[in-house]
């Protein structure tokens, strides 16, 4: 029992404590407003990484972190994804007795090996040279037979261009329909690989006169970029492996990001250095353009690689631009030929023809690949640092508001 005495001697205590308690500011839940917010992305991620890729998608950082009582993003979204409950997803019976097999029908094929994986990457490298290996072999034969054999190969080419890339590493988590767009731009660029020096050549020098002048397509760069599929494939998923790992033991974005970025380059090197090996190596065997046209080819290569590592990892947007510019900047220079043949527009060409004097057909698409894989990497070295980058569930664009 306790004595008004006691009481009494209590009171000043319980008063001392409170004044020496500072005053909580704010609510006293802060990350419940978040919650609410954010309802739709937590209740259907799959782990706590996913969040804090959606997070800082939207523009969270480790310092809006610090205003909800958190160290950092990944902490802020471990604490959702443990208060948010899972939603059901829609059609899960349908989902479940889709996947049991029933009685009369035989179960599902196993996914491709990795060994199959990498025979679909070298496919297109094995098709490119027996094309050139035919048109070689049927040297004495009718113009319209080269014709036939060059075509044949030219769609088996892209077909086996199209298994490639839609298996493995550099298969999109989700096709959109920018990716049409990005199609066209890469055939543009490949296309001038092969042909483009040659035309802008012809038409410097006021031709080309079709048909007696006959294109002479750029083989050694043709069969090096075919083949060089298959390191793409290595480094991207060498990058992916490491970018996943990465995200798993950061504690915070600027850690993510410092981590992130050295990868990057390191894969962009690593593919350069197996390209310009396959570039030598060809045209050692079916005859060199110059140093020019083996750096035009790389910077193309490494320019295609960016793109379809930036819209493998979400950024689709980013790669048709990239692709677009380097597009932009070839159709402008043969563009400027062209209109310089008008009356009065002779100076026009003046950039292309200085160009041209200077180091070869080949410098143009050199300048256009080059400008436009740089931006690529840069671009790459601010958005493929993230979390949202490394998320398996969405593109990076789609979490964007």
């Amino acid at each position: 029992m306790t004595t008004p005495d006691g009481a009494a001697a209590q009171a000043p205590a319980q008063r001392k404590d409170a004044t020496a308690r500072p005053a909580r500011r704010g609510p006293a839940d802060p990350v419940r407003a978040l919650m609410h917010h954010h309802q739709n992305l937590c209740a259907h991620a799959v782990d706590a990484l996913e969040i804090a890729a959606g997070l800082e998608a939207y523009g969270v950082t480790d310092r809006t972190a610090a205003r909800f009582r958190h160290r950092d993003v990944f902490s802020l979204a471990e604490e959702l994804y443990a208060r948010v409950p899972r939603a059901e997803p829609d059609g899960a019976p349908a989902a479940e007795s889709a996947s049991t097999p029933s009685p009369g029908r035989p179960p599902a094929p196993a996914g491709r090996s990795r060994s199959v994986r990498g025979a679909l990457q070298l496919l297109p490298g094995a098709v490119c040279l027996a094309t050139v290996a035919a048109l070689a072999s049927c040297g004495e034969a009718t113009p319209l037979a080269r014709k036939a054999v060059g075509i044949a190969g030219v769609v088996l080419l892209a077909l086996a261009v199209r298994l490639a890339v839609r298996t493995g590493p550099l298969r999109l988590r989700h096709h959109e329909p920018r990716s049409r767009a990005a199609a066209l731009w890469i055939c543009w660029t490949a296309g001038y690989a092969v042909y483009g020096d040659w035309l802008l050549g012809q038409l410097l020098t006021g031709g080309p006169d079709l048909p007696p002048a006959a294109p002479r397509p750029a083989v050694a760069t043709a069969v090096a970029l075919a083949c060089a599929l298959a390191p793409a494939a290595g480094c991207a998923r060498w990058f992916a492996v490491r970018g996943r790992r990465g995200l798993a033991v950061s504690r915070g974005l600027g850690e993510l990001a410092a981590r992130t970025r050295p990868l990057l380059l390191t894969a962009t090197l690593l593919f350069l250095g197996a390209l310009v090996a396959l570039l030598l190596g060809a045209g050692a065997v079916l005859g060199s353009d110059g140093a020019v046209a083996v750096a035009a080819a790389a910077a193309l290569g490494v320019l295609l690689f960016l793109a379809r590592l930036l819209a493998v990892h979400g950024f689709p947007e980013a790669a048709a631009a990239g692709l677009a510019s380097a597009t932009a900047l070839e159709a402008l220079s043969l563009s400027l030929v062209l209109i310089a043949r008008l009356p009065g527009l002779p100076p026009l060409d003046m950039p292309v023809e200085t160009l041209t004097t200077a180091a070869g057909p080949a410098a143009v698409p050199a300048v256009a690949c080059t400008a436009a894989a740089l931006g690529l990497l840069v671009h790459g070295l601010r958005a493929l640092t993230g979390a949202c980058a490394h998320s398996p569930s969405e593109p990076a664009e789609a979490h964007r508001p």
